[in-house]
């Protein structure tokens, strides 16, 4: 979240910010209540100060004189009478402090200066292109007859079993999804991160520190019913909650972590031509790379984690864009974020006949919003607890790299050959039909 006081001192530019995130959130009353519990703050200490001077002369010190019976019972009453004014102002600034919490989780992280100003995903900046379109001399099929043809993916057989969006893999899929795995991994060890197999499971305050909402119609998690915790849409998640209420030596950063998870999200609403298949899915399995660093080396760690998704896309040969997302897509927590967009002949349509642009990782600096919801912080040169900047990103989500390397290495014979930097991992070549 966002400091208080730098919303109440910052009130148009947050309220701006808002809106160009389409976000609903209420700054002003988050500034109202800032100031309101400035003034119970206030009067509480000054009840707390008479409290004292209260039990100081109930005890005669400064007296010149033993207090005589009507002094002491004036001073007993005022005591009590204290006493529950005190607790009276502890509650309201305790009601008054829940609130300003609640409505400043609303409030989303401020947007880079430079981010493109927009709602939806088609007004994002295209900054980068990496590798040439596959032009073919036959029809190209989509991921999803491949998948079927070859026998590596059975979505019927997903959906009979847990649902609609759920799929199996099988045969040379099982060790195309284990190579990325590796291959991803390998890379990532080679960078410094440390690597990680993460829980499946978190607690709902971790989520809800990430930036995650667990509950409400909207929420893209599934819960688990009575038991405080959710599955998780991403390692992000468990990555993130591993150093809560942690205070680091400013020398022990920056800390780059390495993910492997499940992820489970609902995707609700989640419809239309591009969303079959393996593009939008209940589970699938992704690495995930996440920092805490300095506040002063964030945006250079950004770039880090952009360059480390373009070599592992650029090793797999598969052509893709970066763009710059703008402020309506970025999500609460980023400050920015750079998406990656692999090309992926299927998407061909009417108006796109060679194929279109399908997201296949993203990274984000989310400053330190993130930290201040989970209370990680590093002891800088003075001697003072300061929050870290905190930033994630994909190393590879295994669905949506499947969809582009069997889109883009497709044969003429239906079968798929496997990209160079894969075949020791995968231990074959090509995939053929069965």
């Amino acid at each position: 979240m966002l400091d208080y006081r730098f919303i109440v001192e910052n009130l148009a530019a947050v309220k701006k910010n808002i809106a160009d995130r389409f976000m609903n959130a209420d700054a002003d009353a988050v500034a109202r209540l800032f100031n309101r519990r400035t003034e119970l703050a206030t009067a509480l200490q000054n009840l707390q100060q008479k409290r004292n001077a209260n039990a100081a002369a109930m005890k005669g010190q400064g007296a010149k004189a033993p207090l005589d019976a009507a002094a002491r019972t004036a001073l007993i009453d005022e005591g009590k009478k204290l006493k529950d004014e005190i607790a009276a102002a502890e509650a309201e600034l305790a009601k008054v402090e829940a609130e300003m919490d609640t409505e400043a989780r609303k409030i989303p992280n401020m947007a880079h200066p430079d981010a493109p100003v927009g709602k939806e995903d088609k007004d994002n900046l295209e900054v980068k292109r990496v590798g040439e379109p596959p032009r073919f001399d036959f029809e190209p099929a989509d991921h999803v007859k491949l998948g079927q043809d070859l026998d590596i993916i059975d979505f019927d057989s997903g959906t009979k079993v847990a649902g609609t969006k759920f799929y199996y893999l099988k045969n040379e899929g099982v060790f195309l999804e284990l190579g990325l795995i590796r291959y991803a991994l390998d890379i990532l060890q080679k960078r410094g991160f440390t690597p990680f197999i993460t829980p499946d499971i978190a607690r709902e305050e971790i989520l809800e520190g990430i930036g995650f909402n667990p509950r409400g119609a909207e929420s893209n998690v599934y819960t688990v019913e009575g038991d405080g915790t959710c599955l998780v849409g991403t390692a992000e998640i468990t990555l993130g909650g591993y150093y809560s209420d942690t205070i680091f030596p400013r020398e022990k950063l920056p800390l780059r972590m390495a993910g492997l998870s499940h992820c489970f999200r609902r995707e609700a609403g989640a419809a239309g031509q591009f969303s079959k298949g393996l593009y939008r899915v209940h589970q699938f399995t992704k690495v995930e790379m996440f920092i805490c660093c300095l506040p002063e080396d964030s945006s250079t760690f950004h770039e880090e984690l952009r360059s480390i998704e373009e070599e592992i896309f650029t090793g797999l040969e598969i052509p893709f864009r970066v763009v710059d997302t703008c402020t309506g897509d970025l999500g609460a927590p980023a400050y920015r974020k750079w998406d990656l967009e692999a090309w992926m002949p299927g998407r061909a349509s009417a108006s796109k006949k060679e194929g279109d642009w399908g997201e296949v990782t993203s990274t984000s600096n989310c400053t330190d919003y993130q930290a201040r919801r989970l209370n990680i912080k590093y002891k800088d040169d003075d001697g003072k607890n300061k929050f870290v900047h905190m930033l994630n990103g994909t190393a590879v989500a295994n669905s949506r790299a499947i969809i582009a390397i069997l889109e883009n290495f497709q044969q003429a014979d239906g079968s798929v050959k496997i990209p160079r930097a894969l075949v020791p991992y995968c231990g074959f070549d090509v995939i053929k039909r069965k």
